[in-house]
């Protein structure tokens, strides 16, 4: 059976059910974390905006302490000059948010380091607000439910490309595959799924949030929505079956991938290769550029890394890749 659903109908909605005994315990404030918080993958070659995964690698690192002066401070030691005010930082405004909620006098530092290099289609900017809220919020003595937590950090997805959604946030705070049913209310499906291994390229090239949203087709016709919602819920029956072939027959975008593929040079033969040497399949992470494939096993995850290395290699552009697998934990406290 898989996990119940998230719903927040309102901001007073049930903590996520885990489906473990609630033990009821007293809320420890602390002064100072330290957590890491996961790359994710989101829409999922057919799901646009609503699926997303988690991968092991690679993790932002934040530290969040508390201060004596009241108002929040950022601070990075990574080489992306990221915006230092909070409102015009991700993990700034998923944490004023949090802040204005608590309506408590509260003052924070948050350190990042990151390692989810931000445009890569890796959920850089979901890693730093998911990171940053699930963090306060231990430091605080939990006074928020998980679906709160996912409602702060939206307000980062907003300042990061100006639309407050949730495919990466999700699985990067609940681990692992997960549904977004729907933003209003808030409606979030945890997904079982077989062991997926996952091989990643990021070319060295950005691709912006924004940019790639500005280039989809406003409209599509019926026969691509048709197919495109057979893909959705094939994907999703694929998972909770643990049907590998199903899984790989759903992997199939026809709305988005056709127009965003064009931005990623190298695309159209990483997939097809990646699609011979069996893959079950997969696509653009994200709005890219980084490019995903799913698999059974290791050998072949690592078959296709290495694939993706030739293919940028010859093209000449620089790039990094990963042999990673689904993250179950999500955001993760750090000794």
């Amino acid at each position: 059976m898989s996990p119940p659903a998230v719903s927040l109908p309102t901001s007073c909605a049930p903590p996520f059910d885990d489906g473990k005994p609630t033990e009821i315990r007293t809320p420890t404030v602390r002064n100072y974390i330290r957590i890491a918080a996961p790359a994710t993958i989101a829409n999922l070659v057919c799901g646009f905006d609503i699926l997303g995964l988690a991968l092991e690698e690679p993790m932002d690192i934040m530290e969040l302490e508390r201060t004596d002066d009241p108002g929040l401070v950022i601070r990075h030691t990574d080489e992306y000059a990221l915006p230092l005010s909070p409102e015009e930082n991700v993990a700034g405004a998923a944490l004023l948010a949090l802040l204005q909620e608590l309506q408590e006098p509260i003052g924070l530092q948050l350190t990042t380091t990151k390692h989810i290099k931000p445009g890569s289609g890796l959920g850089s900017s979901a890693a730093s607000a998911a990171g940053a809220v699930v963090a306060a919020n231990r430091l605080l003595g939990n006074p928020f439910p998980t679906p709160d937590l996912i409602r702060f950090a939206m307000n980062g997805e907003k300042v990061a490309c100006g639309v407050k959604h949730a495919d990466n946030i999700t699985p990067c705070i609940l681990g692992g595959i997960t549904l977004i049913r729907a933003i209003h209310p808030l409606d979030i499906v945890p997904l079982e799924a077989p062991p997926l291994h996952v091989s990643v390229v990021h070319p060295q090239i950005e691709v912006r949030t924004s940019d790639a949203r500005q280039i989809l087709r406003k409209e599509v016709s019926l026969k691509q929505a048709i197919r495109q919602w057979g893909n959705i819920a094939g994907l999703i029956a694929g998972f909770l079956q643990k049907d590998y072939r199903l899984i790989s027959r759903s992997l199939e975008d026809v709305i988005i991938e056709p127009v965003r593929s064009i931005l990623i040079p190298g695309f159209a033969e990483v997939k097809s290769r990646c699609l011979e040497a069996g893959a079950l399949g997969g696509g653009i992470s994200g709005s890219g550029p980084s490019v995903f494939m799913l698999h059974e096993t290791q050998t072949q995850a690592e078959s296709t890394a290495a694939i993706m290395r030739d293919v940028y290699n010859r093209i000449g552009i620089d790039h990094k890749t990963y042999v990673t697998r689904v993250n179950t934990d999500g955001v993760k406290e750090l000794p």
